[in-house]
């Protein structure tokens, strides 16, 4: 019989300790703060995407809005950080052929 595997526990104030260390350290690897805190990559990624949105960790389930406002909100802000973000690749690309 196979044993069940219990998922740690986060304070939020733990969350919110490891996120705000990672921006002050934008040098240092993500993956060695993986490993300082002890935080599996799923979980640190997730808490990044969470903090990402609106500044603060949520603990809400995914797609929990709380009206058709709010869910398109989010929509366009995921869809906006996403045009950035191919954005500054393509301004890096054009910088690296235009050379």
């Amino acid at each position: 019989m196979a044993k069940k595997v219990e998922k740690p526990h986060f304070t939020d104030e733990f969350k919110e300790e490891v996120i705000k260390y990672a921006l002050a350290h934008a040098d240092e690897s993500r993956t060695s703060i993986m490993k300082k805190f002890g935080i599996p990559q799923s979980t640190y990624y997730k808490w990044l995407r969470q903090y990402s949105k609106n500044g603060e960790i949520q603990n809400r389930g995914s797609g929990n809005h709380s009206s058709e406002e709010a869910k398109e909100i989010a929509r366009l802000k995921k869809e906006l950080r996403d045009t950035q973000d191919a954005l500054e690749v393509l301004k890096k690309a054009i910088g690296i052929v235009g050379k």
